[in-house]
């Protein structure tokens, strides 16, 4: 189906449908493949090593759905006609929407800044954000990609994710000294990655993650806001 933009506010989200389809073929220059995200409960289609780094991003973030190549934006641009397919939609926690696009800074010509301009112009008039990924600041895909590896749901058996919360009350505040005032400091590292992705205990995503990296409440702490 095709609207106008100033419509496209009114369309229902999930009525989107991927323009194209991801293909997968010997010698391709790109590397697409599926991003399973806990926040959705499903695998997401990526098209590059970049656009699987946003994913994992915005699963961290807990994003209620993510849309990829949401739809075709077809523009005028002096006097020429023009197209465009954005990346991702995404549904933001709040429930607003997010347009992105993904392009390594190094790899923007011409062409793609008219067409990011486009982009920006119709999420302006739907009332969305929208960000053009060009880069991470440094370690923070690194942290991101460690942390995930205890995203989805464990088990507290032994009470160890309360012992890392008491600790930190406590005015424990570094990674090492953390796990260290559990009875099981080996596997009280697990829960605390896992409490790290879920936002209950909080880190630096812009420095190397270790034994010496500051840890304070997160913003999903137990009792918390």
């Amino acid at each position: 189906m095709t609207w106008p933009v100033r419509d496209m506010a009114s369309v229902p989200v999930l009525s989107s449908r991927m323009v194209r389809g991801f293909t997968w073929r010997p010698g391709q220059g790109h590397r697409p493949g599926l991003q399973f995200m806990v926040s959705t409960g499903r695998h997401h289609g990526f098209e590059s090593l970049e656009e699987q780094r946003l994913l994992l991003a915005l699963d961290y973030f807990g994003v209620a759905e993510v849309l990829p190549q949401p739809f075709r934006l077809d523009f005028e641009c002096r006097g020429s006609k023009k197209w465009h397919v954005p990346d991702f939609l995404a549904v933001m926690p709040d429930g607003g929407l997010w347009l992105f696009d993904v392009r390594p800074e190094s790899l923007i010509e011409d062409a793609d800044a008219v067409k990011f301009a486009a982009s920006a112009q119709a999420a302006s008039a739907c009332g969305w954000q929208y960000s053009v990924v060009v880069g991470w600041r440094p370690h923070v895909h690194s942290v991101l990609d460690h942390i995930s590896s205890q995203r989805r749901p464990l088990v507290d058996q032994l009470g160890l994710q309360r012992e890392l919360e008491d600790a930190l009350a406590r005015g424990v505040d570094r990674f090492g000294d953390l796990v260290e005032e559990t009875r099981l400091p080996a596997v009280a590292r697990a829960h605390a990655t896992h409490l790290l992705w879920w936002r209950r205990l909080g880190v630096d995503l812009g420095s190397p993650l270790g034994d010496g990296s500051l840890i304070w409440r997160g913003r999903n702490a137990a009792g918390g806001s």
